[in-house]
């Protein structure tokens, strides 16, 4: 079966649809079979696969993530294949926006994603799912259908007062809903390497989450800004960006996460995790790499 996992977090603009997109390229790119569930009323992982007038036409085909949630349509008949056989999509619609609301009464509504993917999980290696900027039904579902959460952070101080809420909410759906949801891990994204307070993000995060944070770190970039008006993610636009290299690296890291972890234990997760921070440590864009420049930098 398939690993799911839910990209969530309740602030918006913190590269959270950038990591689902780019993850699950990147996964993609190392040979496993990957879809992508847009689960964002705003369609941005949706439009960050499909450019323009082949988006339009899916969205205007009644076959999208909602009518499978709402209506009850087969989630196969929902999936489109984004980049061949290795990477799919169940895209986003325009009625997603309204679909708490027709959710709201039907009984066991927290489980509808869950129910939905259940028939396809064992045809995919991994199961990426972007979430909505808020703390809603939908992304309820999300955390509740998910093996693990990845949280995108930006680096800026009100992040950290985001986290709490987001942390609290993935505990009390752990002991009422979900009892095997784990946090997969933190990942810092819009990291500037020239700014003094990217790096005490860094390293706060660090201090407080040493077995959660990923060492891969992903950069501000320009090529990332500008690749999904191309229908494209950072590694097809532009392969060799910093941007591509750091997704790459993350997606190598979460591979290595899994590969390590014998059992799903808060214990054995974190040894997991550990081992797999080790090995991302020598990468351009890792913390233990950025940290390293910037002492070098504050003692010349």
């Amino acid at each position: 079966m398939g690993r799911l996992i839910a990209i969530a977090n309740q602030k918006g603009g913190v590269g959270k649809t950038t990591t689902a997109v780019n993850l699950a390229v990147a996964l993609a790119a190392d040979h496993r079979k990957v879809l992508l569930v847009d689960l964002d009323p705003q369609g941005n992982a949706s439009s960050g696969l499909i450019a323009d007038i082949r988006l339009n036409e899916l969205k205007s085909s009644g076959k999208t993530i909602y009518e499978a949630m709402v209506s009850g349509l087969p989630i196969a008949e929902v999936i489109r294949e984004a980049r061949g056989a290795r990477l799919h999509l169940a895209p986003s619609g325009p009625d997603l926006v309204g679909a708490e609301i027709e959710l709201a009464t039907r009984e066991g509504r927290e489980r509808v994603l869950k129910q939905i993917l259940a028939p396809i999980r064992d045809r995919y290696a991994f199961i990426i799912v972007d979430t909505p900027p808020s703390l809603g039904l939908l992304t309820l579902n999300s955390l509740v259908a998910a093996d693990s959460v990845i949280v995108p952070m930006q680096c800026e101080y009100y992040a950290l007062e985001g986290l709490s809420a987001l942390l609290g909410t993935i505990r009390r759906v752990r002991s009422a809903l979900n009892p095997a949801l784990e946090i997969e891990g933190l990942v810092l994204t819009m990291f500037d390497a020239r700014n003094r307070l990217s790096h005490e993000i860094g390293r706060e995060v660090q201090k407080h989450f040493p077995e959660k944070i990923f060492e891969s770190v992903i950069p501000r970039s320009v090529r990332m800004s500008e690749s999904p008006s191309h229908g494209l993610s950072v590694l097809e636009y532009d392969a060799k960006s910093a941007g591509a290299e750091a997704y790459r690296n993350l997606a190598a890291e979460l591979i290595a996460r899994i590969a390590n972890d014998g059992g799903g234990t808060t214990a054995k997760r974190a040894v997991a995790a550990k081992a797999a921070t080790n090995a991302a440590a020598g990468r351009p864009w890792s913390l233990r790499a950025l940290f390293a420049r910037d002492r070098a930098r504050s003692q010349r």
